[in-house]
This record gives C-alpha cells, structure tokens and sequence, in this order.
C-alpha cells in the first residue's frame, strides 16, 4: 500500500485493517521498548517522552488535516530525534552493531540490571550520615522525590559524577581535604548524579544557632517541592531534614531512616526504566495497560499540593 501524499504518515485506508493496525502498534511498543533498554537511565526518559508527545502530535494534526501545524511538528520530531542520536550515539552505535552481526538478544542481556532496592539505598545513606554526625563533619545532601529537579533552581550546578551510592562514597566526598565538600551533593534514586552543587540560601529569619546549610537546605525546598534536604551541623553535628521550606530538627539516625523510608523510597523505585524480558512478559499479561500508563503518566504538581 503507498505512502500518504505527506509522506509521514500511513493514509487513513491502512489502518482500517483491525489486523495491520494491530501488528503496526506492536512494531512501535516494540521498537519503543528497545530504545529504553538502549537509553536505561531514568532522567533521560524524560527526552523520550517528550519525542513520542511530538509524534502523536503530529499523527494527530495530519489525521485532522492541519497542514500547517503537522509541518511544523514533523520538522520538530526529526530534529528531536537527531538531536537524540547525536546525544546517545554510543548506544544507538552499539544498537547498530549488534543488529548488523544479528546479536540483538545481547542487548537484553547487557542491559539487564538488578531492580534497586530502596532498603539497601536508604541504608547507605543513613549509615554515612550517621558517622559524619558522629565526626561533627558537616554535609549537605539534595534528594529528588518527584520527577528531576531543574539545574537553574541550584545558584550553581557542580560537578556531575553518576556514581552508585554507597557509605564510602558520601563520607569521602564531604571530608575538608576533598575539593566538592563546600557544597551539597545531588542524590537522584540510587545514584548520587552531581556534588558540589551550591544551592540558593533561604531569605527568611532564621535562628542564629542555623549556619550557611541549613539556611541553604531551607531555600531550596522552598523553590522545589520535589526534594528533600539532609544537614549535618559542623558544629554539633545534629541531622536535620528540610521539606517545603521547613527544618524537621534535630534528628537521630533512626528517625532519619523512618522518614526517607516514607519520603524517598519511592523515587527509587521510579528508577527501574527495563526490567529483565521474562518479567515483561508476565507483566504485559497481567499487568499490561499498568506498564503502559505508568510509562506516559507524568507527576502532577496539582496532586502533589493537595497532599
């Protein structure tokens, strides 16, 4: 069957067939579902998201006949889309390969990742916390909860490292003699993505027993909802954990594990973008239109404030 006179998209006759349409959705969940093993981080789903919205926005326009608007929006999905190749070329590179030596499998074994287990994230976290506190090391820790946080709300970036979380990791990090302890460092789920991150100061009086992190804590979750703030005080060594502007202090360890388990947890779990193939299989026969909602669900701010 010919090509629309658009050239983009099938004519309306070609998806009339209740079979071709069927294989055609298949062909698309499954060339979307390998783009997300090739990609596998969370953050940068968020490009892939954005790319299939500009797609159906477009399929949309040309079945409605909007000249215009398709145009535009056409132009837009290939530009995106080569924006995306020159971004992850590594991994459509590899994709490549290994569809040219008819190796595809590996691809689902490779990317095959262990779910990460918030318990375990948590633990690190707290156990690392907790010696700082002991050492009266002063530390400043930002965590996602809802979605990445916008870089323009940090005064300054810093230093991007995506390394996996651990004990060791954090308390070498804010040791004095390191050169990223004079900032906080960016925690997104299992993963801490950035350190020394120089975070806006909060305007409001505070007391004077509160010093520079604190007062940093407290401002950037009075600009951001969608995270969380620990602080160890150099000088006392209290925990604190700031939220929406407020300062919940002091703390000890065990409280702290209470309320990330409450808080936090669940960005970790959100951090899952591939599980393993059998376990999709059970899931798109179970659990199918969850996998699928749950996909192109985006966070609502609006639900967000009513809690």
């Amino acid at each position: 069957m010919p090509p629309s006179s658009s050239g983009s998209f099938p004519d309306p006759a070609w998806t009339q067939s209740p079979l071709l349409h069927s294989i055609d959705v298949g062909l698309v969940l499954a060339l979307t579902y390998m783009v997300l093993l090739i990609i596998g981080e969370r953050r940068t789903l968020w490009m892939v998201r954005g790319l299939i919205v500009l797609m159906l926005a477009a399929a949309v326009s040309n079945q409605l006949r909007l000249t215009l608007l398709g145009f535009v929006l056409e132009k837009l999905v290939v530009g995106s889309a080569v924006a995306m190749a020159v971004i992850f070329q590594a991994e459509f590179r590899r994709f490549l390969e290994l569809l040219g030596r008819g190796k595809i499998t590996q691809l689902f074994e490779v990317q095959r990742r262990p779910s990460p287990k918030p318990d375990s994230v948590i633990d690190e976290i707290v156990d690392a916390v907790k010696e700082l506190s002991q050492n009266r090391t002063g530390a400043l820790m930002i965590m996602e909860t809802n979605g990445p946080i916008d870089e323009r709300d940090f005064s300054v970036p810093g230093v991007q490292l995506n390394a996996e979380i651990s004990k060791e990791l954090l308390q070498t990090i804010f040791q004095t003699t390191t050169l990223l302890h004079d900032g906080a460092v960016l925690i997104r789920g299992s993963r801490v993505a950035a350190a020394g991150v120089i975070l806006p100061l909060s305007e409001r009086t505070a007391s004077r027993q509160l010093g520079t992190r604190h007062r940093a804590a407290m401002g950037i979750t009075e600009r951001v909802e969608n995270c969380l703030c620990i602080v160890v005080s150099e000088e006392t060594g209290s925990i604190s954990l700031a939220e929406r502007g407020g300062l919940n202090r002091p703390l000890t360890s065990s409280k702290l594990k209470e309320l990330l388990e409450a808080r936090f947890s669940r960005a970790v779990d959100r951090e899952v973008v591939a599980p393993n193939l059998r376990s999709l299989g059970r899931q798109v026969k179970s659990k199918g239109w969850v996998l699928l909602s749950g996909f192109l669900r985006l966070p609502s701010s609006t639900s967000d404030k009513k809690k």
